[in-house]
């Protein structure tokens, strides 16, 4: 009797250890399911980001669009067609004067080299197959040779003023970027504002939410024209550096084609 007793009680006692991992083990996975659906709640309650403020990681393009959408199309759209096509003249006019620019030292030894060996007709086929304003100076210098050297010297000058004017075709309409970019900013501004107060007198009161939507539009076309005029003024100014380098080279070669002929004609 006493032994069944004791049987009895130890098998109670491994059946109750035997629970207790299982019961554990229960709890665990209830404790995570309470867990995953405290975490989900929270993540549906939590706020929604907003749109309008910039949120790293988010593409630039998508940015700049979403930007351009709060500003309002009307206003940021002619600034950005100044921004665009301002850089297309400039990209022109750079390349441009890249491509005229070449070893003028060079050229003129061989010019000469050339004068010296084969006479006029060998010297203007040497100019003729060069590009950039340098070789089309020498070339109508040396077309004109037989008419004299008085005559030279006009055409030189001449047709320097006109390599010139190319070289400076279309900083006008780059100016004119720079000039209005900023203008139709500040025209979005006054707008902007002008949407701010009629919401402020329509409604009877101040409001930061009431206004918010006219300020921005406000501040948004102004940073936008602004932003257009500086870059376009750095390519212009850049441009202009160029230029001016290409002009002292012209002129230099102008005196330089002068003297070769000038030797020539007292051989």
């Amino acid at each position: 009797m006493i032994l069944s007793v004791v049987a009895a009680m130890a098998f109670a006692t491994v059946n109750v250890y035997a629970q207790e991992p299982e019961a554990a083990a229960t709890e665990q996975v209830a404790e995570e399911a309470v867990e995953a659906e405290a975490t989900e709640a929270v993540e549906a309650e939590a706020p929604a980001i907003d749109e309008e403020t910039e949120i790293p990681g988010v593409p630039f393009h998508q940015a700049l669009k979403q930007k351009v959408i709060e500003g309002g199309v009307l206003w940021m759209t002619p600034v950005l067609l100044c921004l665009i096509i301002g850089l297309a003249v400039c990209i022109e006019r750079i390349l441009y004067l890249s491509f005229s620019q070449i070893n003028t030292k060079k050229f003129i030894a061989k010019f000469e080299a050339a004068l010296n060996e084969g006479g006029i007709e060998a010297a203007k086929e040497v100019a003729r197959n060069t590009k950039g304003p340098v070789a089309s100076i020498f070339y109508q210098g040396a077309l004109r040779y037989n008419e004299g050297l008085d005559v030279v010297e006009k055409a030189v000058a001449s047709y320097g003023s006109v390599q010139n004017g190319l070289m400076e075709s279309g900083l006008s309409w780059i100016s004119l970027f720079i000039a209005i970019s900023p203008s139709l900013g500040f025209m979005g501004t006054v707008v902007g504002m002008v949407e701010a107060f009629d919401q402020i007198q329509a409604a009877g009161e101040v409001s930061a939410t009431l206004v918010a939507g006219g300020i921005k539009v406000a501040l948004l076309t102004t940073l936008a024209g602004l932003i257009a005029a500086v870059v376009l003024q750095l390519f212009y100014n850049y441009i202009l550096n160029k230029i001016d380098s290409a002009v002292v080279e012209l002129e230099d070669s102008s005196i330089t084609l002068v003297d070769i002929l000038t030797d020539y004609s007292k051989k």
